[in-house]
């Protein structure tokens, strides 16, 4: 049985066609999510020195641990977390669900687990993307400043939240964009 070459081409084209429509339906989504998401900033903790394969980005770290009543016990799976604004404008988990609830409020998908009320959300946004000639000044400066200032002015990271999906657009160390702070580093040691 022979298959004819439209055939042929008209599977290839279609082949083609699906590899490039689902990475460009993901970078679509991404670019939503920036331009029109809810903008939450999310406190970051101090981290253990970076692996030295990592010179990329800056991996972030945060207070992955919400205490919520009525708690899904012991799963480890796709979960929906749902955030507000505090009073001092950082994102706070306010409930996580297996299942979407109806509701208003924001969210994002994260993998969680937990038991006993305590749960530990995996953020899909813990790591930061930056040239590699600022990443691992960036790595060390973040870390530097998280364990030195953290209280007074904590680093935070600035995600952008839509419909499920969320995207890092930066992160904040002592106010400044966290390239800002790199170069400025930069200056204080030069005039040392």
């Amino acid at each position: 049985m022979k298959i004819s070459n439209k055939l042929l081409i008209a599977g290839f084209v279609l082949t083609a066609l699906a590899q490039i429509a689902v990475p460009a339906k993901m970078m679509y989504d991404c670019e939503m999510t920036e331009r029109h998401g809810t903008e939450y900033k999310f406190r970051t903790e101090p981290i253990d020195p970076a692996d030295p394969f990592r010179g990329k980005y800056i991996t972030l770290s945060f207070d992955n641990t919400v205490y919520l009543k009525d708690t899904i016990r012991n799963w480890n799976k796709d979960a929906y977390v749902y955030i507000i604004k505090d009073k001092d404008g950082f994102a706070k988990v306010t409930n996580v669900s297996c299942d979407p609830i109806n509701s208003k409020k924001d969210f994002f998908k994260a993998k969680a687990w937990g038991y006993n009320g305590m749960l530990h959300i995996e953020f899909p946004f813990d790591r930061y993307y930056m040239e590699e000639g600022k990443a691992y000044e960036a790595e060390l400066a973040y870390r530097d400043y998280s364990r030195r200032d953290s209280l007074e002015k904590p680093a935070y990271a600035v995600v952008a939240v839509k419909d499920g999906h969320s995207v890092l657009k930066d992160v904040i160390v002592d106010g400044k964009p966290i390239r800002d702070y790199v170069l400025e580093q930069r200056e204080i040691k030069k005039d040392e």
